[in-house]
């Protein structure tokens, strides 16, 4: 299965995903990048911060895009070359995040495709932001 190519991609497409954040999902992202910060696993540290509970890993969030880019748009066989991103709002446990990924500039002489990129809670408040850099996959 291949993904799009930069002659099938249009300024305007779309896609997304949406994940509803679990306890284990935060666990296990603390486990496999060694991000052990009070403030996403401890939540007695937590209640005495700025969030007053734990909150969910801003990449945990923004990995989501990612997912996005690599199995919707462009899909299978793209590669991600960069990501500005800001983190908005804190994603908190159970919350539920849909990653939005939109072409926004198409650079077919280079092979480079540029997308607004947007996480947002199940309230849609923008909880993630940025701008991805992608090289499709080639015919």
């Amino acid at each position: 299965m291949q993904g799009k190519t930069i002659q099938e991609l249009y300024i305007g497409e779309h896609a997304c995903l949406e994940k509803t954040i679990t306890e284990s999902d935060v666990y296990l992202f603390a486990g496999i990048t060694g991000d052990m910060n009070p403030a996403h696993v401890n939540e007695k540290a937590a209640s005495e911060g700025i969030f007053k509970t734990r909150v969910v890993h801003g990449m945990l969030s923004a990995s989501l895009i990612s997912a996005v880019l690599g199995t919707q748009l462009p899909g299978p066989g793209a590669i991600y070359l960069g990501q500005d991103i800001k983190f908005v709002k804190p994603v908190y446990f159970g919350d539920t995040v849909c990653a939005n990924v939109e072409v926004v500039e198409l650079k077919p002489d280079k092979n480079i495709c540029i997308m607004e990129t947007t996480c947002t809670n199940q309230h849609g408040d923008v909880v993630v932001k940025g701008t991805a850099t992608i090289m499709p996959p080639k015919s």
